[in-house]
């Protein structure tokens, strides 16, 4: 029963450390740690009674651990995946912001409207990459918005990535974070290539910066 205990323990912590992107010999679930000290028994063997209670506390030891790994490896799981379905990072490799969300003066008639996301201008053809998991809720042309595609990645949260020039997933399509989907064009309602980015919470556009990794832009 012991031994189960431990080759079970053994497999949680090999996977934790994977999931923890821990070095390869920072924790090794497949040998005992390292111990030593200098020689203090009295030199009596252990009794036989003696050695069932060590193992017996032993096997309550192991059980407490294993309930405590299994917390861990739960709660590192969440985290991964909270991780991966919340809009983060670039959508695409180069390029600049060449408009922001909010209040602006609409490129094409010059009046005052409200923009609902951030451009980014480009060459066309350049990849756009989704910034969070999720699943394709659309993927074709929307007046306004040219070749668009749109990702809902649960929790409320939905992006959006218009002025396509080319769409390269399909609704229903699971797609990953940092993925491939689109790219970058001048269809729709455009004055150059640019990808227009989107982030909705609960149907409500909010600010991308809120979300993105714009340091190097």
């Amino acid at each position: 029963a012991l031994q189960a205990h431990v080759i079970r323990l053994n497999a949680v912590g090999q996977r934790l450390t994977r999931m923890a992107g821990l070095d390869d010999g920072e924790f090794d679930f497949e040998h005992p740690p390292a111990q030593g000290g200098p020689d203090m028994t009295d030199g009596e063997p252990l009794q036989v009674a003696d050695f069932v209670s060590q193992l017996r506390e032993l096997e309550l030891e192991l059980d407490d651990r294993e309930q405590q790994l299994g917390v861990l490896e739960t709660l590192l799981m969440n985290r991964q995946l909270q991780a991966e379905v919340l809009p983060s990072g670039m959508p695409v490799a180069d390029g600049w912001v060449s408009s922001y969300f909010g209040t602006r003066t609409d490129p094409l008639n010059g009046h005052k409207a409200f923009h609902a996301g951030l451009d980014f201008a480009g060459e066309k053809g350049e990849p756009i990459m989704a910034v969070a998991s999720g699943i394709v809720s659309f993927s074709g042309e929307r007046s306004g918005y040219g070749n668009v595609v749109e990702i809902n990645h649960g929790n409320g949260y939905v992006t959006r990535y218009g002025h396509n020039q080319k769409n390269l997933v399909q609704v229903g399509e699971t797609v990953k974070k940092g993925q491939v989907i689109a790219q970058l064009g001048s269809s729709g309602r455009s004055t150059g290539p640019h990808l227009h980015l989107e982030v909705t919470l609960d149907g409500k556009p909010v600010d991308p910066l809120n979300y993105l990794d714009l340091a190097k832009k």
